[in-house]
């Protein structure tokens, strides 16, 4: 069986903009205060990294981690295999997600998150697929609306593979 073909949907180039716009607008939007960014495993790590570094304020980080697909197909479950490690108390706490396609992942962890009182408690994605929403959740901040296609790169995976494309690409025949 050959490796699925992977064609270019944003760019390297598109995406690192779009990055810089994205910090100068939390950090605008919370002058001069510390930003907590809680990253969602696996997805989000280099959307973040590259969010971080995009930030000019004080910014910490941490992780979590949940399991909701299998291969390309929404188990309908969401699980939680990992939490964080720091306390989100009175903090302004932004949720960075790679992608947001039917919702039930993020209300669930917004639902988790908000019973841990922090100030405010935003959401950050890279990219959303309206067209597959079960369930409305606020995105505070956005990178890309995409169509409801199989996307992969800059974190996104196809079972654990593709997540180092320097870009988001769609895989060819899904």
């Amino acid at each position: 069986m050959s490796e699925p073909r992977v064609s270019t949907l944003i760019s390297a180039a598109d995406l690192a903009a779009k990055i810089r716009d994205l910090g100068a607008r939390i950090a605008a939007d919370h002058p001069g205060q510390s930003i907590h960014l809680l990253g969602v495993l696996k997805g989000s790590f280099i959307f973040m990294a590259d969010l971080a570094r995009a930030i000019p304020a004080e910014v910490s980080c941490d992780f979590l981690r949940v399991a909701s697909y299998k291969g390309a197909h929404s188990t309908g479950e969401v699980r939680f295999e990992m939490d964080l490690t720091e306390p989100i108390t009175g903090r302004i706490a932004i949720l960075v997600e790679d992608i947001i396609d039917t919702g039930a992942t993020m209300d669930s962890l917004l639902r988790v998150l908000r019973a841990r009182n922090p100030e405010k408690l935003k959401v950050c994605s890279l990219l959303h697929k309206p067209s597959r929403t079960k369930v409305k959740v606020p995105i505070d901040y956005l990178g890309f609306t995409v169509p409801d296609r199989f996307v992969v790169g800059y974190g996104l995976d196809y079972d654990g593979h593709f997540r180092n494309l320097p870009y988001v690409g769609v895989v060819e025949g899904m």
